[in-house]
């Protein structure tokens, strides 16, 4: 029986048998137990189904990781340590020394020094795309070698919205896969399968677990790709993995093949996997993951269309605002609404930018985004700061930038503190 989204955030994921917990356990558990050395042996081969080692797999993770797989229309899911675990996981499943990728300019700093800094290190390049260009202009970032397309749906801080399907079809025009980050819509506001996206990934710290208790991340595979078609790219996946007696993964798994490869030979092997309590509170988190969302943006909208209006503000990006160049995406993509994250500059460059979050009462600076409470951050001085000024301008994070994450709390009082804060500016 399929159930809607709202059902799933509740129900989803754990099923208890008869006289079982109501609530999903956490296994708090390393290891689990077995009768001969045989059964074990078959776990090991990937002959059987089965917990062994909670690296890399425990039944607490593996609830909360089918229910976000169910809420995004996947096939197949795994949890990670965090949200940075989960795109370097995405990517090296299907990228290794001497592969290309091709990234969207505008995403969260953490992703693009990952992929522009550190696994250049690794011998995988990188070539950062404007996601607004046409295209044709977008293609001429492609190369024979190029191994698969990231891209944020929101993007982390400058609030672009991406053309889901431009991206998606100039993917599979190249034999490569779509890969979006989907952290800020969360699939209650965006589900990119929908639009020819081929993978899913997600911080689940941020609203998913919605209280900022919780580091976790997500990977979510549509099965749509087409592995097999495209052998001479994919090899880690369509050749013998000789590491399991040559277990070729599209033949044994079918369309689980790329999360069963990124957990028992990645997760195997690097080990950032998430803890079985934060898993629990993650899941907590999911339950009302349905609630917050149209919360977080209708308070959102508001304050941004109080700050479009305010003679101490120099600009404004939210996407639910008609004065946005991304309006009309947002409608396509979003039309229930994006997330409460927006980005705006007060008057006096930078410096007004530090006067105003210094003279901010309620709302916090924090090193965080996406949470129950309202928070702010300047990305140039904070998350983007390891960019040169290049760097950031590509990256869409102007010098006067702030990052405004909108909580659920009473939006009166939320528009009251910033008014406030503004004075000093």
């Amino acid at each position: 029986m399929s159930y809607q989204k709202e059902t799933i955030c509740v129900q989803g994921g754990w099923q208890p048998g008869n006289g079982e917990p109501r609530v999903l356990p956490i296994y708090q558990s390393t290891t689990f137990k077995y009768s001969t050395s045989e059964e074990m042996g078959k776990l090991f081969d990937l002959e059987k189904d089965g917990y062994f080692y909670s690296r890399l797999q425990n039944p607490t993770n593996d609830v909360v990781a089918q229910k976000i797989c169910d809420l995004e229309g996947g096939v197949a899911a795994m949890l990670t340590s965090s949200g940075q675990a989960a795109t370097m996981f995405a990517v090296t499943n299907i990228c290794e020394a001497g592969d290309h990728i091709v990234c969207a300019a505008k995403v969260y700093g953490g992703t693009s020094n990952l992929l522009a800094v550190t696994l250049k290190r690794f011998g995988i390049e990188v070539t950062l795309v404007d996601q607004d260009d046409p295209k044709e202009e977008l293609a001429k970032g492609f190369r024979p070698n190029t191994k698969a397309v990231f891209a944020e749906t929101v993007s982390n801080p400058a609030g672009v919205i991406l053309d889901i399907e431009k991206f998606a079809a100039l993917a599979h025009e190249h034999r490569v896969p779509l890969i979006c980050d989907n952290t800020f819509a969360t699939p209650i506001h965006c589900r990119p399968f929908e639009f020819g996206a081929d993978i899913v990934t997600h911080s689940t710290t941020k609203y998913m677990d919605g209280h900022a208790m919780a580091l976790g991340g997500c990977i979510v595979d549509s099965g749509n790709f087409d592995w097999d078609g495209n052998k001479d790219k994919y090899p880690g996946l369509t050749t013998p993995d000789e590491s399991y007696h040559g277990v070729v993964y599209t033949e044994r798994f079918g369309k689980k093949a790329y999360i069963t490869k990124a957990t028992v030979q990645l997760m195997r092997d690097m080990g950032a996997c998430q803890s079985p309590q934060n898993a629990f509170l993650t899941n907590i988190g999911l339950e009302t993951l349905h609630l917050r969302m149209p919360r977080h943006y209708e308070n959102a909208l508001k304050v941004a269309q109080f700050l479009e209006n305010h003679e101490k503000v120099a600009w404004v990006e939210f996407s639910g605002l008609k004065s946005s160049k991304y309006y009309e995406l947002a409608q396509k993509y979003m039309p229930n609404g994006t997330c409460g994250v927006l980005s705006f500059g007060p008057k006096g460059g930078k410096e007004g930018a530090m006067r105003f979050t210094n003279a901010l009462k309620m709302i916090a600076i924090v090193t965080h985004v996406a949470d129950a409470r309202s928070c702010v951050l300047h990305p140039a001085s904070h998350t983007h700061r390891q960019l040169n000024e290049e760097q950031l301008l590509e990256a869409g994070v102007l010098p006067d930038l702030i990052r405004l994450s909108v909580g659920i709390e009473n939006v009166d009082d939320i528009i009251a503190d910033l008014d406030q804060a503004l004075q000093a500016v």
